[in-house]
């Protein structure tokens, strides 16, 4: 199961249900796939097709959205 927790623009951001205990979340997209981890800081884990500049759009979208997606991933795992 992967639960998205919201779509911005043309991304879509997502977990999936018993990967890894570190808190991160995915985004895809038609261009690719990455994946950032949230804890200390947001920080690029995995990056397979997006441009330098997709990367840059998506971790500023990440970190102002960061609480919310912390809260997500809480309510999702601990439930």
């Amino acid at each position: 199961m992967s639960p998205t927790v919201f779509k911005y623009k043309e991304y879509r951001f997502f977990f999936f249900s018993r990967e890894e205990k570190r808190m991160h979340i995915h985004v895809s997209s038609q261009n690719g796939e990455a994946k950032y981890w949230l804890d200390p800081d947001v920080e690029l884990a995995q990056n397979i097709g997006f441009s330098a500049k997709q990367l840059n759009e998506v971790k500023r979208f990440i970190k102002n959205r960061k609480n919310e997606i912390i809260h997500s991933w809480v309510n999702h795992f601990n439930s």
